[in-house]
């Protein structure tokens, strides 16, 4: 048991102690910001694909193919209704939509971005915790250091953003703390309910890639297009894959 409260707690710290490096790189301009957001959406595709989606596949079992997509297209689309049925920052302030301030929109799209990235830590410590309550605890060691080397990146990319669209930074590292502590939670799920958590982690893995892709196709990657110079953002873009894939690669 203590093990698995050390394990849990590391994963969700690996969030907080990117989150801490993030505030070193607050974006000086927009320009900046962009970019800061496209890498970050370079790295949730990468984890979506290599840490949600093919495990989904690989433990879905007979189903799996349609267990995948079903929690893709019902993360997606979650994701939207919440999207438009959640009045946002300006409409709950009164201020009509189209005469919205740029800085509230944006706020409203930096927050939707860090939700996925918290629904997707659900699971992700789920998986963790699975095979600690299997008994597999060298198996469940390596997939706990996994999804917490992935964590620093994924912990830095959401302050940039946020401090961007001018969130303060104790609420914005109060956010931050507050995804890694939903990881924590999924281990202790994933260890105290294993046959459950065995049965819902397919779905769930793929649930949380469809948040995540939903999030960077709809919000991050039109947001970071806006002013019109589509190719370092294209590339930053890239960048954040590749870092994510290698990071994924090396902890195989």
């Amino acid at each position: 048991m203590q093990i698995v409260l050390l394990t849990a707690l590391g994963v969700g710290g690996a969030t907080v102690l990117g989150a801490a490096i993030g505030f070193l790189f607050k974006a000086s301009s927009r320009r900046v910001s962009d970019i800061i957001l496209s890498v970050a959406a370079g790295v949730m595709l990468s984890a979506a694909m290599t840490g949600l989606i093919l495990p989904s596949l690989e433990y879905g079992g007979r189903f799996a193919l349609l267990t995948t997509i079903a929690g893709v297209f019902t993360g997606a689309v979650l994701l939207d209704l919440m999207n438009r049925a959640v009045p946002h920052i300006c409409k709950a302030s009164g201020v009509d939509i189209t005469s919205c301030p740029e800085k509230h929109a944006r706020i409203s799209k930096v927050l939707l971005f860090v939700l996925a990235i918290a629904i997707h830590n659900l699971p992700e410590g789920i998986a963790a915790g699975v095979g600690f309550g299997t008994g597999n605890t060298a198996e469940a060691m390596t997939v706990a250091m996994g999804i917490a080397m992935q964590n620093i990146p994924e912990g830095m990319v959401i302050i940039a953003p946020m401090l961007a669209s001018g969130i303060s930074r104790g609420r914005t590292f109060l956010v931050a703390l507050g995804t890694g502590l939903i990881e924590v939670v999924g281990t202790f799920v994933g260890y105290f309910a294993v046959s459950l958590s065995q049965a819902i982690l397919p779905f769930a893995l793929a649930f949380a890639g469809g948040t995540m892709i939903y999030v960077i196709s709809d919000e991050m990657i039109p947001e970071t297009h806006s002013e019109g110079e589509a190719q370092g953002i294209t590339y930053a873009l890239l960048a954040g894959f590749c870092l994510m894939l290698a990071m994924s690669y090396l902890m195989a």
